[in-house]
């Protein structure tokens, strides 16, 4: 698995688990929805993103 595709992996589980959590405890697990979704735009526009390199410091290759 590519870093491209684990850093999707991660971001969806964590919209995913964020929205499961707003319905079963608090509404304020939206804002890690939100805070989520900030570094998508983020990472756009900057092309730097910090997903990439927490895993890079974990040792994950980067790929093709």
């Amino acid at each position: 698995m590519t870093m491209e595709h684990m850093i999707r992996l991660i971001a969806g589980t964590m919209i995913l688990l964020s929205i499961f959590l707003t319905l079963i405890h608090s509404p304020y697990w939206l804002l890690l929805t939100g805070f989520v979704g900030a570094n998508l735009l983020q990472s756009a526009f900057t092309k730097w993103c910090l997903m990439e390199d927490i895993l890079t410091k974990l040792g994950v290759d980067k790929g093709c």
